[in-house]
């Protein structure tokens, strides 16, 4: 299994038999946002030594083709290789079984039993670089601030 696993992939066992902690990032075609922000949990899995124990998901209702260009480019800038990845399709029944579902500006979801936030942001596809990157940069501030308050400060 790659290390992020597509919206329509089971779970990892995290090694000590409990499920592990399933954090999804949806917005409506996973080529922006949602692919950033995947990118950055990511990265706060491998620092945090927390592979294993949260499962990254990440898709779209309505996949577009490819991740936007200028998002592998802000994403490069930091660090961050998205290149090559493909958007994917998230299904109900992954976003029922995630404990945390982040929306990106595109959704006022509700899912018993799920913590949900819709995170109010501008769509970086079609932008200039120069205003993508404030896009990035938010969020990155909130999936660092995710899993501080998931797993602690580091």
């Amino acid at each position: 299994m790659t290390s992020t696993d597509t919206a329509d992939d089971g779970p990892e066992s995290n090694g000590d038999g409990a499920e592990p902690t399933t954090l999804t990032f949806m917005c409506v075609r996973n080529a922006g946002r949602s692919q950033m922000a995947t990118a950055f949990a990511e990265r706060e899995r491998s620092e945090r030594g927390l592979e294993g124990r949260v499962e990254i998901v990440t898709g779209g209702t309505a996949p577009a083709d490819a991740v936007h260009d200028v998002v592998v480019e802000a994403l490069a800038e930091v660090g961050l290789d998205v290149n090559g990845r493909t958007p994917q399709h998230v299904s109900e029944a992954t976003l029922a079984e995630s404990d945390f579902v982040a929306t990106m500006g595109c959704s006022t979801l509700e899912l018993p039993g799920v913590d949900t936030d819709d995170w109010d942001l501008d769509d970086p596809g079609e932008r200039p670089i120069e205003e993508v990157r404030p896009i990035r940069d938010e969020i990155e501030r909130r999936v660092v601030a995710l899993f501080d308050e998931r797993f602690g400060k580091r």
